[in-house]
């Protein structure tokens, strides 16, 4: 496997590079957003790890134009921004994790091996379901979701879901009525090997209830327990 890294600084770029060499990781880089988007497209990487701030393209309306066309390839963003807009904004679009700058060495390597690993996995179970099977629709209060779909249905309206999204609700579901701590949905929407924002997840399930909740500021499907994590009432 190999990643793909976009940083306008050379400094940086080669750093990384040597750095990720050291782990037997190899990298095609590029200076510029446009350059990372010709890259991506003929070198189809296993990770992308994007600087936000890049000329010509920056680095979140790369991770759009990846995600209208891929939404598998993990994208980390890495950028000096640590505005907490940014960070909503870029896992909003897409990006499977932010990372601020200065960042420490050993821990954006750990990030992007648990990236590859998850990315591995989930290509080995692609290539291994030959024969997929019928996924039985859920109910959710009235929202009706049929995860082989990733789409639900409420008063005949249509909801694209991602993975992520569908992986929470199934979680949530099978365990209705009971509290589902914030560690195991990170466990099953983003993997053991994850290494968790601490804001990452209420981020993501604040997209969530945008898109499935009748009234967001009052969810009904997604509820939250203060200080363990989420829950789904039957009676929803």
């Amino acid at each position: 496997m190999k990643i793909l890294i976009a940083e306008d600084d050379p400094n940086l770029r080669a750093g990384l590079t040597d750095l990720l060499a050291l782990e037997g990781i190899d990298c095609v880089v590029a200076e510029d957003g446009e350059a990372a988007w010709r890259a991506f497209i003929e070198e189809a990487p296993a990770l992308c790890l994007f600087d936000v701030m890049m000329p010509r393209l920056d680095g979140l309306d790369l991770c759009r134009r990846i995600r209208a066309r891929d939404s598998h390839t993990p994208i980390l963003l890495l950028s000096a921004r640590g505005a907490e807009i940014d960070r909503v904004i870029g896992l909003e679009i897409g990006a499977d994790d932010y990372i601020a700058k200065p960042f420490s060495a050993r821990e954006l390597v750990a990030r992007i091996k648990a990236g590859l690993r998850r990315a591995k996995a989930q290509t080995q179970a692609e290539a291994s379901a030959a024969a997929p099977k019928d996924a039985e629709r859920l109910r959710m209060g009235d929202l009706e979701i049929d995860p082989e779909a990733l789409r639900a249905w409420r008063d005949g309206q249509s909801i694209d879901l991602a993975p992520r999204e569908l992986a929470i609700l199934k979680a949530l579901r099978e365990r209705a009525g009971k509290a589902v701590s914030r560690d195991e949905l990170f466990d099953v929407a983003w993997g053991r090997d994850y290494m968790p924002n601490s804001r990452a997840l209420d981020q993501y399930v604040s997209t969530l209830r945008r898109k499935i909740e009748r009234d967001p500021a009052h969810p009904r499907i997604v509820k939250t327990v203060h200080g363990v994590g989420y829950r789904y009432d039957e009676d929803a």
